[in-house]
């Protein structure tokens, strides 16, 4: 019981210890791959922004088509239903009228059905383009703090 604690705290002194010490540019002489890989991440950065803004843009426009969808199915089920109510008492006519009318709602129900998994698919797109902008502008912050120590370390 107290090797484990004399252990544990040392085994923690050190793994923060290493962490500190385990950037990747540690001298001047990195300043030019450090600059290589930050204007890089720059520029990741600038186009998932770009992609996001335009994913995000797109998505009222989606929103607009599937509620249009939407009510056209609702539309197209009504008048099939007035049809096939009709087509009860109607002849042969009247029941392939209803039967294409009900083919027309079963489409129109299909469209918005695929209106509305547009939005679900930008929706999805756009978190991922927001966790993927935050992997970078994080990995960018890490490359300030690289840039900074170097900068700070005596010459």
């Amino acid at each position: 019981m107290k090797t484990i604690k004399f252990f544990l705290p040392a085994f923690v002194l050190t793994m923060l210890s290493m962490s500190a010490f385990s950037q990747k540019y540690k001298t001047a002489a990195d300043t030019v791959k450090l600059n290589k890989e930050y204007a890089e991440v720059n520029s990741d950065i600038a186009e998932l922004t770009s992609k996001l803004t335009e994913a995000q843009n797109k998505l009222p426009e989606y929103k607009a088509k599937a509620e249009d969808a939407t009510s056209d199915a609702q539309k197209t089920v009504n008048e099939s239903s007035k049809k096939a109510s009709e087509a009860t008492d109607g002849d042969l006519g009247d029941v392939k009228e209803a039967k294409k009318k009900a083919n027309k709602a079963l489409d129109k129900a299909e469209d918005a059905k695929d209106a509305n998994n547009k939005i679900k698919d930008e929706n999805k797109k756009i978190e991922k383009l927001n966790k993927e902008l935050q992997k970078k502008q994080e990995k960018l912050q890490e490359l300030e703090t690289m840039r900074m120590a170097i900068r700070n370390m005596p010459q």
